[in-house]
C-alpha cells in the first residue's frame, strides 16, 4: 500500500519592472531608507505597470514553473490563486490565470487571506494531493497591493510591493 504525498516539481517568480527604493519613499513621506531597513529589512519593492494586473503576474510567475516542472498546462488538475488584489470581483484571478493557460475542464479559485494566503493555498492543495482527489495543481501567490497603499502612511507604505510566486505540486507515493 502507499501513501501519497505533495513533492514541488517546480517554481517561479514574477517582479515588475519599475523598482522604488527606499530613497524614493523618502521623497513622499518622512522617512529615510536606513528607517525602513532597520525597521524592515526592505531596501526595495517592485511596483506593477499601468495596465499590469494580478493575473498578468500570475501568469509571468506560472509559465517558468511549469516549464521548470516539464509540464504543460494541460497537465493540471487546479490552479489556486492566493491573492487579496484580484482583477476582478468574478470571475476569479485563477479563472483568468486559466483562460490565459488555455486550459478548460479543471478547477480555479481565489484564496483570500491576504499575508498568510500562499501558505494557505499551499496546504490546501497539498491536502487535495495527499487525499487523492488530484495529482498535479498549480499555486500561486500573486499580488498589485501598490494599486491599495496609501503612499502618504509611513506605517504601511514602506512594507508594500508588487510580485507573483508559483509552485506546481504533484503527487508523489512512498511506501507504508
Amino acid at each position: 500500500m502507499e501513501k501519497n504525498r505533495s513533492i514541488v516539481l517546480g517554481t517561479g517568480s514574477y517582479a515588475p519592472e519599475t523598482v522604488w527604493t527606499n530613497d524614493d519613499l523618502a521623497r513622499m513621506v518622512e522617512t529615510t531608507d536606513i528607517w525602513i531597513r532597520e525597521r524592515t529589512g526592505i531596501r526595495e519593492r517592485r511596483i506593477a505597470a499601468t495596465g499590469e494586473a494580478t493575473s498578468d503576474l500570475a501568469l509571468k510567475a506560472a509559465l517558468p514553473a511549469l516549464e521548470r516542472a516539464g509540464l504543460s498546462p494541460s497537465d493540471l488538475d487546479g490552479i489556486i490563486v492566493a491573492t487579496a488584489t484580484s482583477d476582478l470581483t468574478f470571475p476569479s484571478t485563477a479563472c483568468l490565470l486559466q483562460a490565459a493557460l488555455g486550459v478548460q475542464g479543471i478547477f480555479a479559485f481565489d484564496l483570500n487571506a491576504v499575508c498568510s494566503g500562499f501558505m494557505y493555498a499551499l496546504k490546501v492543495a497539498d491536502s487535495m494531493i495527499v487525499s487523492g482527489q488530484c495529482d498535479t495543481i498549480l499555486v500561486v501567490g500573486a499580488e498589485v497591493m501598490s494599486r491599495y497603499v496609501d503612499w502618504t502612511d509611513r506605517s504601511t507604505c514602506i512594507l508594500f510591493g508588487d510580485g507573483a510566486g508559483a509552485v506546481v505540486l504533484s503527487r508523489a507515493s512512498l511506501p507504508r
